[in-house]
């Protein structure tokens, strides 16, 4: 059987289709991935071939804020091309695929080329917020005014959100639906994640929060083993003291100054400093001993023999933090990050920051918070409740449905 992966977006969106597509090929699938170019080598190497769609996607991550913003003939263009390019980069990648699974809500097109081609299509997300309950709010956007909100019913959030999904992607989505001899659909949302949309996140760390509802089926998370070992340099750095605090933001762009106010942040509190470059491209601020810069790293062996963790709150960076048994800090900038902050806070493992701008003032506090005893006692206890199958379970369940 063959079966297409898709997805649209940075390493925190690519690597669980990864996880599930290596799963796949030890249980004899053939699996082919449509993913961003920036992937293509890497994936390629683990034996899996690839179809790359769009542009390159590192260089966003260091890109300075816009000062002019585009006109809406101009949104209008960037949707209508991206939305074009996935029906003709998928629909070439998905010929001969048995089955199609779709990743991220921007997979515009994907379900309707599976419907086109009469295969089956699978939706996951990685974060339950991504899928609408009146228990959590809609990712936030900040782009498009979009706050943090508290509610006890967020119902109406999530009608806002179906309607403004139609007005972005409706039109759009239809005149292809037309050209292919489909029917036009209603509810565009609705329409991406499927009736039943699968959630690939851990039951204790991002649990389903309406398990009488069997429209969701939780697989748990899909995790990609990594027995790469850390550089020489690194476990120099990491056997000459205590351990030290790790500074990380992945493939999203940095907060201002994050460089310089992480490494303060360390030395106020009398520890070393650990500095993840990602793809925003962070240096540090002199060449003293007690910190460190380094580039693509493991994090299942190195969150092991940290202090802390201070980090965005992307799905694979919390699950590989709850499970290293660290502390953590998340300093949430959008979509499902808020989430993550919150549950982390919530479980009492770590402190979810309260601005997307850290100052040194309120990183200090946020990591004295995560340094307390119980706090830390508590994130070594919970590791050991993380699951670990979540894409075997995940790959059965797909070839168990199909067959």
């Amino acid at each position: 059987m063959r079966i297409l992966l898709s997805t649209i977006g940075s390493r925190g969106d690519v690597q669980p289709l990864v996880a599930l597509g290596l799963q796949l090929k030890t249980l004899g699938q053939d699996v082919h991935m449509c993913v961003p170019p920036d992937f293509r080598e890497w994936i390629e190497g683990l034996g899996v071939t690839v179809t790359p769609i769009g542009p390159e996607l590192r260089s966003t991550a260091k890109a300075s804020p816009m000062t002019v913003l585009p006109t809406q003939e101009q949104v209008r263009q960037m949707m209508e091309g991206t939305v074009a390019a996935q029906f003709e980069t998928i629909t070439a990648a998905a010929q001969g695929c048995n089955i199609i699974v779709g990743a991220t809500a921007l997979q515009i097109a994907a379900p309707s080329i599976a419907e086109k081609m009469g295969v089956p299509y699978f939706f996951a997300a990685y974060c339950p917020a991504v899928l609408p309950s009146p228990h959590h709010a809609p990712p936030v956007l900040p782009a498009l005014g979009d706050k943090p909100v508290t509610m006890t019913d967020y119902s109406e959030l999530w009608e806002k959100d179906a309607e403004r999904w139609n007005a972005q992607w409706k039109d759009i989505l239809n005149s292809h639906r037309t050209k292919l001899g489909l029917d036009p659909v209603s509810e565009v949302h609705s329409h991406i994640l499927t009736k039943q949309p699968w959630l690939a996140s851990d039951p204790k760390l991002g649990p389903w929060p309406d398990p009488a509802n069997e429209s969701v089926f939780q697989t748990g998370a899909w995790i990609l083993p990594d027995t790469r070992p850390l550089s020489p340099e690194l476990e120099a750095f990491l056997d000459a003291g205590v351990p030290p605090i790790y500074f990380g933001f992945g493939s999203i762009r940095a907060p201002e100054e994050f460089s310089r106010v992480t490494i303060e942040t360390a030395r106020r509190l009398g520890r070393r400093a650990i500095l993840l470059r990602g793809w925003a491209d962070l240096s540090l601020v002199d060449n003293e001993p007690d910190c460190i810069a380094i580039g693509e790293v493991n994090h299942q062996v190195l969150f092991k023999r940290v202090a802390a963790i201070v980090h965005h709150g992307g799905a694979g960076t919390t699950h590989a933090a709850v499970r290293g048994g660290a502390s953590q800090v998340v300093i949430p900038q959008h979509y499902d990050q808020h989430y993550w902050a919150g549950r982390v806070q919530q479980l009492g493992i770590g402190i979810a920051h309260t601005s997307t701008t850290p100052t040194v003032d309120s990183l200090t506090s946020a990591l004295e918070g995560a340094l307390q005893p119980d706090v830390i006692a508590r994130a070594q206890t919970i590791t050991d409740e993380i699951r670990i199958d979540g894409t075997l379970i995940a790959a059965q369940r797909l070839l168990n449905t199909v067959v």
